[in-house]
Formats: structure tokens, C-alpha cells, sequence
């Protein structure tokens, strides 16, 4: 059988750590969000969107996909291409690119930091609510 976890020390027993996930929508119906915002930065690590894509474990044409939404939203290019030739192409973030990965973490770092109190209590009570003593047992409703 499995060992209980005790709700105080979940975060040291499980290694796995509540987070905070920020999607950004806009007024113009496009979003932005953690999946894009990584392939933003993997595309700036990589210089390659091929690259970034097979990391994230999607498909080129997906990649493509996110990015032209992200560029859509944002009203301007986030990636520049370069094709083939001697150097063999590749791919990096315009500025806006940068700012726009950066803003992100920014604004996902003061949100995360912001609901810690509440991020903490919610894990907590995730972890004791699958403690078999937490549990409530429903009882049969009778029939009328």
C-alpha cells in the first residue's frame, strides 16, 4: 500500500510543486500563454523553429501555427527566417519577440508571487483531499 502523505510536508514528500499557469486573452480573441511563450524561447536558444518544435514534441507545421497566432495578436513579427544557404537558415526573435517573452515571465513571475498564500492553502487541501481519512463517504439517498 501506499504510504499517506502528510498535507504539511506535501511539498518536500511529492517533488512535485503547485504553479501557477497565466494565459493571457485579448479583446481581440487571440491568447497568449505558457506553450507559446516556450516556444518563443526555445526558438531564441535553437535559432530554429524545426528545432524548437521536435523540443516541444509538436510538429513543424504546429509551431508555425502558434507562432502566426502569437504574430497576429501582437500585430507584428515575433520570429525572423532565414532559408537554407550556406549557413543553413534558421530562425530568431525579433525585439518585439524578446519583450514579449519577457513581459510574459514578468507578469507571470508577479501573479505566481501574488497568489502564493492561496497557492499554498489550494495545495494543501488538493493533498489532503486524497487522503483516504479525507474523504466523505456518501450515503445512499433514499428513495422518495
Amino acid at each position: 500500500s501506499k504510504p499517506s502523505l502528510d498535507p504539511d510536508k506535501a511539498p518536500v514528500q511529492c517533488r512535485r510543486m503547485t504553479r501557477l499557469t497565466v494565459r493571457i486573452d485579448f479583446d481581440s480573441g487571440g491568447a497568449f500563454g505558457p506553450g507559446k511563450a516556450r516556444l518563443l524561447e526555445l526558438i531564441g536558444e535553437k535559432t530554429s523553429l524545426r528545432q524548437a518544435a521536435a523540443a516541444m514534441e509538436m510538429s513543424y507545421r504546429h509551431a508555425w501555427l502558434l507562432i502566426q497566432a502569437a504574430e497576429e495578436s501582437f500585430g507584428a513579427p515575433l520570429i525572423e527566417t532565414e532559408t537554407g544557404g550556406s549557413r543553413g537558415g534558421g530562425s530568431r526573435l525579433t525585439a518585439l519577440g524578446e519583450e514579449v517573452v519577457a513581459r510574459y515571465r514578468a507578469a507571470e513571475k508577479k501573479a505566481t508571487a501574488g497568489a502564493k498564500a492561496e497557492m499554498t492553502a489550494l495545495a494543501k487541501l488538493a493533498v489532503s483531499a486524497r487522503a483516504p481519512s479525507a474523504r466523505r463517504k456518501l450515503k445512499p439517498r433514499k428513495k422518495a
